[in-house]
């Protein structure tokens, strides 16, 4: 699906990229008034540099890499509109040299991730990947799973995500550990939760569930050091970044039994291993070859779950990511500020 408004030359250029038809035909409608819009499937690498030449608003999704080399094919670029919350795809230093506004939409999952937070850590405590597949002769007793009631859960960040993975937790009667750096005492309170340094979280917690950002900071956080130390038979939920693990590490701690399952709707390197070709060796890098053989291991294992980074995914979610997204493109033309994380521009 490729599609571009009439042309007009009071419309601000812009393109939107790895977009559906549904999603596009929204855009169009709040959006087609002031940009001529272009929607694509495609990502801007695969796009030759004539029709990036003119693009003045970028509004790509979390899946599209934006770095030095597609900005400065976008020498008329001014706001780049990210689909999402994350923006580690996005070159921010090199845009903010450039003048670049970058927006995100900071809030639109926080129930929907959670919920699948808690659908990943149930198939997992119920074995459910194994009853779907199982054979003829299996037993009652290998199938058997655990109640979640009373067990302790460690919630690694307690942003809105987070928060809601703890509401359901209490839900489920479950004891609740808490890290993060910056911490929230009142709704520590409110939610009878414990905030603990995260190496004790660790130790303490027989599930462990992901939710910070990708940072610096955060690369890795649960790691080869790490890892040995959980409970033996703790169960792992990512539905955050696939940089916060180190896949090898990851790897280990479940033949060696610390950790019992894992639940990963990212993985590190996802980028790579969405589109990557174990058939074509030449075209990886060593890293790249190690991640892809990680990763097939992986999915070969009837205790973890993998999913195609979707916690995000509910209608209602898809709907927010729009609306702020169109608020955002919408500000910024009208000299507002929404929901920016870098310095301001302006389209001339």
């Amino acid at each position: 699906m490729e599609n571009n408004t009439q042309q007009n030359s009071s419309l601000v250029h812009a393109l939107a990229t790895t977009v559906n038809e549904e999603d596009g035909r929204y855009l169009n409608e709040h959006l087609g008034h002031v940009l001529s819009l272009r929607l694509t499937p495609a990502l801007p690498q695969d796009m030759p540099a004539s029709e990036l030449s003119e693009v003045e608003i970028l509004i790509p999704f979390v899946n599209t890499r934006i770095g030095r080399e597609e900005i400065d094919a976008m020498p008329r670029l001014q706001l780049i509109a990210t689909r999402s919350t994350g923006y580690d795809h996005i070159d921010t230093g090199y845009a903010a040299e450039r003048g670049i506004a970058v927006a995100n939409v900071p809030g639109y999952g926080e129930t929907a991730v959670a919920e699948y937070t808690f659908a990943l850590l149930l198939a997992l405590s119920r074995k459910l990947r194994r009853i779907l597949t199982r054979q003829n002769g299996t037993s009652i007793e290998e199938l058997r799973g655990f109640d979640l009631h009373g067990k302790t859960l460690g919630v690694v960040g307690t942003g809105a995500i987070g928060l809601n993975v703890i509401r359901i937790a209490n839900g489920f009667g479950m004891q609740v550990l808490a890290y993060d750096v910056r911490k929230k005492h009142f709704m520590a309170e409110l939610l009878n939760f414990r905030y603990l340094p995260l190496p004790e979280l660790l130790t303490d917690s027989d599930i462990i569930t992901l939710h910070v950002p990708s940072l610096a900071s955060t690369y890795h956080l649960l790691n080869r050091q790490n890892l040995p130390s959980l409970k033996p038979g703790a169960l792992l939920i990512n539905t955050a970044r696939g940089t916060l693990v180190e896949t090898e590490a990851l790897v280990e701690a479940l033949d060696n039994g610390i950790l019992s399952g894992a639940g990963l709707d990212t993985l590190e390197g996802e980028e790579f291993l969405q589109a990557g070709d174990i058939s074509a060796p030449d075209l990886q890098t060593d890293e790249q070859r190690k991640l892809l053989e990680l990763y097939h291991s992986l999915q070969q294992r009837e205790n973890v779950i993998i999913t195609p980074h979707i916690a995000f995914a509910s209608k209602e979610a898809l709907k927010r990511i729009l609306d702020t997204t169109i608020e955002n493109v919408l500000a910024f033309l009208e000299g507002r500020s929404s929901n920016l994380v870098t310095p301001k521009a302006m389209v001339h």
